[in-house]
């Protein structure tokens, strides 16, 4: 396993790191969050784009990123626009989406970003292309809020991801049962000892699935997500709490 440093964050070794959403509509709320990072325990600042009122015009967010990379100082950034297919607040064209994610890597302002897998392999590899010739890493992912599927369609994806070229492989899922829970936490291992050659994230939502955002320094699972002020999904926990759980787990697992 290859850890993916970013700054002075290595992804991948040691207890998972904590990425931390900024989920402001406005320009105001968004660079009030970021202010706040020097108070909390984030190892990485997520903008989720597609809460801010300008997401659509890429002018404004490249404005917005510039203004975000001196706000969060030192603190690794990963962009993200969640499309509405997988829980984001806006609906976005393939195409659109593409030259949107090219347009901020391009900026030199952003560290990391998203991509969801099912926006199609072409769309997918043009921007990783474009991302890693700006020295930008790449979080392939895939998010599914209704169900979990089958421990052997969760590894599938993450080694597809894995094949596309991302630097991280990232899915998430709903739980119904425990017993969904315990799959994502099987697949996650699996993936992990048998097939993966760079870090994972792997997590299931909500509150039956908070246990799987806590132990993936067992399992496999190198970063979690903790709310600071709004969660921008369910099941995420305050950071602060977060970090103290990971931090007691991990000096009883030494």
């Amino acid at each position: 396993m290859n850890p993916v440093i970013v700054k002075d964050v290595k992804i991948g070794e040691g207890i998972p790191k904590i990425c931390v959403p900024i989920v402001g509509v406005t320009e105001e709320e968004i660079i009030q969050e970021a202010e706040g990072f020097a108070k909390i325990p984030a190892d990485l600042a997520e903008w989720r784009a597609d809460w801010y009122e300008q997401a659509v015009h890429v002018e404004s967010v490249k404005e917005m990123l510039r203004k975000l990379r001196g706000a969060l100082n030192r603190v690794p950034l990963l962009l993200t626009f969640r499309t509405a297919k997988e829980g984001g607040e806006k609906y976005i064209e393939p195409e659109e989406y593409a030259a949107w994610l090219k347009a901020a890597v391009k900026t030199g302002c952003v560290d990391l970003i998203d991509i969801e897998m099912f926006i199609g392999d072409d769309y997918v590899t043009g921007i990783i292309e474009t991302a890693h010739q700006y020295g930008v890493k790449v979080i392939a992912s895939n998010h599914d809020f209704h169900e979990t599927p089958k421990k052997e369609e969760l590894v599938n994806r993450l080694c597809r991801m894995q094949e596309l070229g991302a630097d991280i492989c990232k899915i998430a899922v709903m739980p119904r049962s425990a017993a969904d829970v315990l799959t994502l936490l099987a697949a996650t291992e699996e993936m992990y000892r048998e097939y993966a050659d760079r870090p994972i994230i792997t997590m299931s939502m909500s509150g039956m699935g908070v246990p799987s955002r806590l132990c993936g320094e067992l399992f496999g699972s190198a970063v979690t997500f903790g709310a600071a002020k709004k969660a921008s999904a369910p099941g995420q926990m305050e950071a602060e709490d977060l970090a103290h759980i990971l931090n007691l787990l991990h000096d009883s697992m030494v």
